[in-house]
């Protein structure tokens, strides 16, 4: 048992919502906080929230938020006394909790000892296997040798599940159908490991068919006591990465739910765990199987929180003071049912590529029972050089289909404008009847990705006019005030005139539609034209982003955020991006010919996979970028030839950049 050392200054190494959701507690239990942060993070929401913040560095998360030593700086800079180190990042680093402990600061998390040994999912399963908790069966072993993972995936027969050694969230993990695949994937997630978790090492698992993701939380404590707090089920999730969560699963009898549980407190016990963690495993009719154990608090601990009506970072912090837990098992009561949704910068109709740029507009669902952890707020910069999450929605009901509506409907109130989010996908996935009924495995998104995602919707007249009157609401904006104070009717925006009647058409791009309407200015007001109608258009600005309109005797409220002359509007039918054309400008980009690779997001090139004066078949890959921690390979948009590169490795590159030219075969 460790002696009881309680602090009164906390540093969280981390960033965003996991970051301002600590401090919220942190601050509920008298400490002070310390933020730290980067270069491009300066004006973000955990920094205003934090009592002290400090610089560790340029952008690159490699640079700043995984800099041991400049965390450590900063911990002894301010006098903070503990660190947190949230999830991600550095939270499963057992050189980061060492260097913690060497440096006299408390680490709020198990030791770094326990860290290594789980945060091995090689040795953590023959820990397992070990203490009688089954596990998938797999190559677990130190020989990296790219013949000995083919060995073992050829003696485990295909599907095979190539891993990250060291780290999870779905970095560093590729699905593998043949043995032809194997080696393209063992070098991707080779380097997305290196890239995410220093750590380049892999393991091979023979595939389980249609399992679903089921995982307990677990506490220990320095007194030898280790507690479950019940079971999340995990299973919605994309590439390996969850994107819905909920608690507790329905799939899960009692029975069942004794077995996983008393199996994941055998392992925190196994480990000596102390402080919050989650045993994983993947379930099917037949059983149950470990996969691992993160040694940190989950994204989706809120859920546990709900049904639970506990605070998890307050158990964290006490258990890194020294006291016993606040609840022995059978003082643990579960109440009702929670659900948590991602909501992610992500464009679910380009093939979930990430979204960057400022958030424009931002308003959150309210109401009993709907909770929002996040880091990001209207005027936020969402750049390239971290995770795509920029919020956390999660309800609770008195049962699994009041939570289930009552997320579908917060859904629908959520609105974010100037990036693009999952939020749509998210209503689609969470209104679907298979989902409903609880009938889901793994891969159910990768199924019904057709039925999760909606083609490019048509411009409504309205939404055409109220596109046309955040135009003339911009420019009002714009327009420098009279030297005299005094309101002039020439700077009238209505379309009231004197005499005659004039004209100004303004367009409008969406996807590869062009939308025009024009505006006539007469004595009777402003009406607007389009595609062989005439109404009359008024309208009236509200607080922030909102304006009434009416078009006709069609009235209604939307709601307008602008990136340069790209606009995000929300209306009564949804969320609709716009650009506004520049009838003095050549549009870039208005057809992009198949010669052209351009980069569909920012990030920065890590690989080149083809040499120019090659011939290639369509779908051949190209070079590999990374964004959001995530790797993206272009590949040939057709049969052909690559004519030139545009771009070297490690060059960062904007949205739209041209990075190699390509030639089509003829026909």
């Amino acid at each position: 048992m460790l002696p009881v050392r309680r602090f009164k200054k906390l540093l969280i190494a981390n960033r965003g919502e996991i970051a301002c959701r600590i401090m919220r507690t942190a601050r509920r239990m008298g400490l002070t906080t310390v933020a730290v942060y980067s270069d491009v993070d300066r004006n973000a929401m955990h920094v205003a929230r934090a009592d002290e913040a400090v610089l560790i560095g340029p952008a690159p998360a490699k640079d700043s938020y995984l800099r041991i030593d400049a965390i450590i700086d900063a911990a002894h800079e301010t006098g903070a006394e503990a660190v947190h180190p949230g999830y991600g990042f550095l939270s499963e680093n057992a050189d980061f909790a060492q260097a913690c402990a060497d440096a006299d600061l408390v680490f709020v998390g198990p030791s770094a000892a326990t860290i290594r040994l789980m945060g091995s999912k090689s040795a953590a399963k023959a820990l397992m296997e070990g203490c009688g908790v089954p596990v998938v069966p797999g190559y677990h072993g130190e020989d990296q040798a790219f013949a000995t993972l083919a060995a073992a995936a050829d003696r485990l027969g295909y599907p095979v599940l190539v891993k990250a050694s060291a780290g999870g969230g779905g970095r560093g993990m590729r699905a593998v159908a043949t043995p032809g695949e194997l080696e393209e994937a063992v070098a991707g997630a080779r380097r997305e490991a290196a890239a995410a978790f220093g750590d380049d090492r892999l393991l091979i698992e023979k595939l389980i068919a249609a399992p679903r993701h089921i995982e307990v939380q677990v506490f220990g404590d320095t007194h030898g006591n280790v507690v479950s707090l019940l079971e999340r089920e995990c299973t919605l999730q994309r590439r390996h990465q969850k994107v819905v969560e909920e608690a507790p699963s329905i799939a899960v009898t009692p029975e069942r739910r004794a077995q996983m549980s008393a199996a994941a407190r055998a392992a925190a016990q196994a480990a000596g765990y102390v402080g919050a963690g989650t045993v994983e495993f993947i379930a099917d009719a037949a059983g149950f199987y470990f996969i691992e154990m993160n040694t940190r608090l989950q994204v989706e601990h809120p859920i546990t929180e709900l049904i639970t009506g506990l605070d998890l970072v307050e158990w964290q912090l006490r258990v890194a003071m020294g006291e016993p837990l606040p609840l022995r098992q059978d003082e643990i009561t579960v109440h009702g049912h929670a659900i948590e949704a991602r909501i992610y910068a992500e464009d679910a109709d380009k093939g979930f590529l990430p979204s960057t740029g400022t958030i424009g507009l931002w308003r959150e669902p309210a109401g009993n029972d709907i909770r929002v952890d996040t880091g990001f707020r209207a005027g936020d910069a969402v750049t390239p050089y971290y995770d795509a999450l920029l919020a956390k929605l999660i309800v609770w009901g008195d049962d699994r289909p009041q939570a289930l509506g009552r997320m579908v409907e917060a859904l629908g109130e959520f609105e974010i404008a100037g990036v693009t989010t999952n939020l749509a996908f998210l209503d689609l996935l969470l209104s679907h009847p298979l989902v409903g009924r609880g009938e889901i495995d793994t891969g159910f998104i990768e199924r019904e990705i057709s039925a999760l995602t909606i083609a490019v919707p048509s411009v409504a007249p309205l939404d055409l006019a109220a596109a046309c009157v955040a135009v003339l609401l911009r420019e009002q904006n714009e327009q420098a005030p009279p030297a005299d104070g005094l309101p002039s009717p020439w700077d009238r925006t209505d379309g009231w005139m004197v005499a005659g009647r004039r004209s100004r058409r303004l367009s409008f791009r969406h996807g590869a539609e062009r939308y025009d309407g024009v505006l006539w200015y007469g004595r009777d007001g402003l009406s607007m034209e389009s595609r062989g109608t005439n109404a009359r258009l008024q309208f009236v600005p509200r607080d922030g982003a909102l304006f009434d309109l009416c078009l006709g005797d069609a009235p209604e409220r939307a709601s307008v955020a602008w990136s340069d002359r790209d606009l995000d509007l929300t209306t009564p039918r949804g969320h609709l991006e716009l650009h506004w054309i520049d009838p003095f400008a050549a549009e870039a980009g208005e057809a992009v010919a198949a010669s052209r690779i351009v980069a569909p997001m920012p990030g920065t090139v890590t690989r080149i996979l083809a040499e120019p004066g090659v011939d290639l078949p369509r779908g051949a890959p190209l070079l590999v970028l990374e964004a959001m921690k995530m790797e993206h390979t272009l590949r040939a948009p057709a049969d052909g030839r690559l004519k030139a590169l545009k771009c070297a490795v490690g060059d960062f590159v904007q949205e739209g950049t041209e990075l190699a030219d390509f030639e089509p075969v003829a026909g």
